[in-house]
């Protein structure tokens, strides 16, 4: 027999994911040195294999409090909003030590590269080309993204499922523009502070991308599955805010790092 509470917030269960994912991440790091240093990426590869098995269980469980087990109420929905919006604000200030070092560095060149910002040898990349195009690829999915959102408060099911649609392919899409952009870029990250600055910010941020496209395909298949109603929906509402969080910064890395500092 299920135990009853007299109140309405939710005590969490015993979970072992907290303590995989710090595993995952540990090894992650780890496995990045090996990489960078042995170019052996194996330890690497399993890190992220831990954090991708963590993630989907994590997620598996709060869909399952959530949706069937109805532990997510009013109050707790209310301390979950908090708590991503914190997040998000964290997240902010994240970003905010990338441009401090950015424009520390390019406002006052030093003597070492040569005095000048983009420093001399660096060819940077034309802001006009992939940079203009991915700006675009994420503001349209952040219109699409709406479009989802407004069509779940309307339970209009096939719009949403069509707009969430949308937006992920386009995160893909973006991805993988960034992936050909790094591939085919003329300076690596150890090329002075320039390359440092460049591949720090709009990595985090690619990573960023990563995780909000994860997020908002998870929340498509929870949508396909109809765990989410009209009036009950904070999952997807938790990655729409994500998402056009990715959505600014991009905004700010564009107009700073790729057209300013170019």
């Amino acid at each position: 027999m299920a135990a009853h509470s007299n109140h309405p917030y939710h005590l969490v269960d015993y979970s072992p994911w907290p303590l995989t994912g710090s595993i995952g991440a540990m090894t992650i790091t780890s496995g990045m040195i090996m990489w960078f240093h042995k170019n052996n990426m194996n330890l690497y590869l399993f890190g992220v294999m831990i954090i991708i098995l963590t993630m989907i269980q994590w997620w598996r469980d709060i869909s399952r409090e959530g949706t069937y087990q109805g532990k997510h109420t009013l109050p707790v929905t209310a301390g979950l909003k908090w708590g991503m919006i914190l997040f998000i604000v964290s997240e902010v200030f994240f970003f905010i030590s990338f441009f401090w070092g950015f424009f520390h560095s390019s406002l006052s060149p030093t003597v070492d590269i040569g005095m000048s910002w983009p420093p001399s040898g660096i060819m940077a990349f034309d802001p006009m080309q992939i940079p203009l195009l991915n700006t675009m690829i994420l503001l349209c999915s952040g219109i699409s993204v709406t479009w989802a959102h407004h069509s779940l408060m309307e339970s209009n099911h096939k719009q949403t499922t069509q707009a969430l649609f949308i937006t992920v392919i386009l995160g893909m899409y973006f991805t993988l523009l960034q992936a050909y952009e790094y591939y085919e870029s003329s300076f690596t990250i150890s090329d002075s502070v320039y390359g440092s600055c460049f591949f720090m910010a709009t990595g985090f941020h690619g990573i960023h991308v990563i995780i909000g496209t994860t997020f908002l395909g998870v929340c498509l298949m929870r949508h396909i599955l109809c765990h989410f109603s009209s009036k009950h929906h904070f999952g997807f509402e938790a990655a729409a805010w994500y998402w056009h969080f990715v959505d600014v910064v991009w905004l700010f890395l564009y107009i700073s790092i790729y057209w300013w500092g170019s």
